[in-house]
């Protein structure tokens, strides 16, 4: 019986977050745009810089350096001409949803990378979808990947690229090398020449600290790494060389394994790998008590929300706190499993009030859930605080987040809990 030979596409989202944003508002087509979160007062003031990263930039922009990851204060510096729009997480995901139930219809077996990428396994589908002008299999799967960009691009409006190859990190590769708006297929054996030329931080799995090391060694490109010693690559990589120079090869992974989150809002129902996190970085350092509770109630309400999305609830509750030196702490705590805001939120209150000992004001707060589970102990189905959440989850669902927030009392009270529901309108 002769073996399927691996076909994985990666499909990606040309600069998803400005290309929703341009789909909302065709005037900013062919402008340069940047999205990150920012305060449109504080922009009005050259003299204050921006606060915050860039989340995404359009191709217009990036002939002048602007990068995603980086600061906004740097951005505006290298593009002050620039558009600069904040980021709405709530906006975006509906999209993300949409492309990946188009692309399921292609393939069964799929996998969400973040929320703009995902890796679709083509493998056994050439007699699927085999025509009399296919010239062979590569053509014919290749046509079915161009048909599901021009697909995305019709039906919902964004632009996409795609690389199709016989493992993951070389598909990757190729959907980088095919935009914007590209679908490039690597046949396989031809993985060393597609490589070869690229510099290292082209290859997956390779990060700047990676690259300057092999740099330091003379190594430059794919193809210099591929053929070095593995004793000298040890010294880089590790107890991952192997894995590194084979998937130069062409013989990296094809399995899409389990899916995991990569994006804050983008969670697998059930899973309970990982942690589920939320942080902000103030517009400006605060030491307002009232402000920072406000947004630790916030932060709180948002993973509990994932949570119950999941289906699961979390035995650890952490707090991280940044100061405006830079100095950054982190405090946990243990709790009866949960889910619920309602229960959460005073263990981050307590955590903040007994790790904020020092007078500075605060740059950054974040809140992450750990420890996850299917804990069902000690709750009945159908009790007054799983209604409540259930009617208020159901809400969002059809209305999005922010439809309904917990709101803090601002009444002084030494109770531990003073919360209440409250409708944006």
């Amino acid at each position: 019986m002769a073996l399927v030979a691996p076909r994985i596409c990666c499909l990606d989202l040309d600069t998803f977050f400005v290309s929703v944003e341009r789909l909302l508002d065709p005037s900013l087509q062919g402008k340069p745009v940047i999205v990150g979160g920012f305060d449109p007062e504080r922009a009005k003031d050259s003299k204050r810089p921006l606060r915050g990263v860039v989340t995404a930039a359009s191709y217009e922009v990036r002939v002048y350096g602007v990068r995603s990851g980086m600061s906004l204060t740097q951005a505006q510096e290298l593009a002050p001409h620039a558009i600069y729009l904040p980021t709405r997480h709530d906006v975006y995901t509906p999209y993300a949803k949409q492309v990946r139930e188009l692309a399921e219809n292609y393939t069964p077996l799929t996998q969400v990378a973040s929320i703009d990428e995902m890796f679709l396994d083509f493998s056994g589908c050439e007699r699927l979808y085999h025509k009399p002008c296919d010239d062979d299999a590569d053509a014919t799967i290749e046509r079915v990947v161009r048909q599901l960009t021009d697909e995305v691009q019709s039906r919902i409006g964004l632009p996409s690229s795609a690389g199709i190859a016989t493992s993951r990190s070389v598909a990757k590769v190729a959907c980088g090398l095919a935009k914007p708006r590209g679908v490039l297929l690597v046949q396989g054996g031809a993985e060393r020449e597609l490589l070869a030329p690229l510099p290292v931080r082209k290859f997956p799995g390779i990060g700047p600290v990676a690259e300057r090391k092999l740099n330091a060694l003379g190594l430059m490109t794919l193809g210099e790494v591929a053929d070095a010693d593995a004793t000298l690559l040890r010294k880089v990589f590790g107890s991952t060389t192997r894995a590194i120079q084979r998937g130069l090869l062409g013989m990296g992974h094809h399995e899409l394994g389990r899916e995991r989150p990569a994006f804050q809002e983008y969670d697998s129902f059930g899973l309970t790998l990982g942690s589920i996190s939320h942080e902000h970085t103030f517009l400006e350092d605060s030491r307002d008590p009232a402000r920072v509770e406000g947004l630790l109630c916030s932060l709180c309400e948002r993973v509990c929300w994932r949570a119950r999305g999941r289906g699961v609830k979390a035995r650890t509750v952490t707090l991280k706190l940044r100061y405006t030196d830079f100095q950054t702490l982190s405090r946990s705590r243990t709790i009866r499993p949960s889910a619920s805001e309602f229960e959460v939120f005073p263990v981050l209150r307590q955590l903040l009030q007994r790790a904020r000992t020092r007078p500075l004001p605060l740059r950054l707060i974040g809140v992450a859930l750990s420890n996850l589970g299917h804990h069902d102990e000690q709750l009945e189905l159908f009790d007054e605080l799983t209604q409540v959440h259930q009617a208020v989850d159901e809400v969002r669902d059809d209305h999005g987040f922010d439809a309904l927030r917990v709101a803090l009392s601002k009444a002084k009270s030494k109770k531990p809990r003073r919360t209440k529901f409250a409708r944006r309108t």
